[in-house]
C-alpha cells in the first residue's frame, strides 16, 4: 500500500503540537542547583595523604595534564640498630583541565585512592591559563566528594573491616583480667574486722600490779 501523500507531514506537526501543549519546566540556575547523577564527572579531588608519589597517574594520562614535583626526606630507623629509610615528599600535584578529558583514568589506576571524583562542576575562569588547579584547590574540591553507596546486603564483609575485628577480638581474648586481692574470711562466713592497735601510753610492770 502506498503512503498517504502528506503523512510525514502530518506526523511531524502532531508532534510539534504535542511538545508545544506540554507545560515548560525550567531550573532557575544558579538559584536553584541542578540535581546532579551521583556518578557525575565533574572535577577531580585529591586526597595528598594517601598519594605516594608513585607518579602512576601522571604516567598514564593520555593527554599529559596531570603535574607532580617530590623530593626524598630521610627517615631515621625506627628501632636501634636498623637502617634509614628513604620517602617521598609531595611538593606539587596539579591538573590543567584545559587538557583534561575526564576519561577518569588516573582515578582507576590510583592504587592508593588519593584520587576521587567530584560532582562540582562551577570552576569556569575567564583566563585558560586559570584552569590549571593546584594541589590545594584540589583539597578543597574532595570534600565535595559524595560517600560511597552502600554495599550489598548480600555482599561479602570487606577484607579490610573483617581484619581489623579479628584483631580486636584477639586482643580482647588474649588481654589478662584484672585481678584483686583476696580478703580473708572467719569461718562463720563474715569478713573479720580489722585490727585495732592498743592505745598508745605507759604501761605498768607486771609486779607492780594491784
Amino acid at each position: 500500500m502506498a503512503p498517504i501523500p502528506g503523512s510525514g507531514l502530518a506526523k511531524g506537526l502532531a508532534v510539534t503540537l504535542r511538545t508545544m501543549t506540554k507545560k515548560t519546566v525550567t531550573e532557575q540556575y544558579p538559584d536553584t542547583q541542578p540535581d546532579l547523577p551521583p556518578r557525575t564527572r565533574g572535577v577531580i579531588g585529591l586526597f595528598e595523604e594517601n598519594c605516594t608519589v608513585c607518579m602512576l597517574c601522571a604516567r598514564e594520562c593520555p593527554d599529559w595534564c596531570i603535574y607532580i614535583d617530590s623530593h626524598k626526606e630521610t627517615v631515621p630507623a625506627a628501632t636501634p640498630g636498623g637502617r634509614e629509610r628513604s620517602r617521598n615528599v609531595l611538593d606539587r600535584f596539579a591538573i590543567d583541565f584545559s587538557l583534561c578529558m575526564y576519561c577518569g583514568i588516573c582515578i582507576e589506576v590510583c592504587p592508593f585512592d588519593a584520587l576521587f571524583w567530584s560532582p562540582e562542576f562551577e570552576y569556569a575562569e575567564t583566563d585558560i591559563r586559570d584552569l590549571t588547579h593546584e594541589r590545594d584547590k584540589l583539597r578543597e574540591w574532595m570534600w565535595t566528594v559524595p560517600a560511597p553507596p552502600a554495599l550489598d546486603p548480600g555482599a561479602e564483609e570487606p577484607k579490610e573491616i573483617a581484619a581489623a575485628r579479628k584483631t580486636a577480638e584477639k586482643l580482647a581474648t588474649t588481654q589478662p583480667e584484672p585481678t584483686t586481692q583476696p580478703q580473708p574470711t572467719d569461718p562463720t562466713g563474715s569478713n573479720p574486722e580489722p585490727p585495732t592497735e592498743p592505745p598508745a601510753g605507759p604501761t605498768a610492770p607486771e609486779g607492780d600490779a594491784p
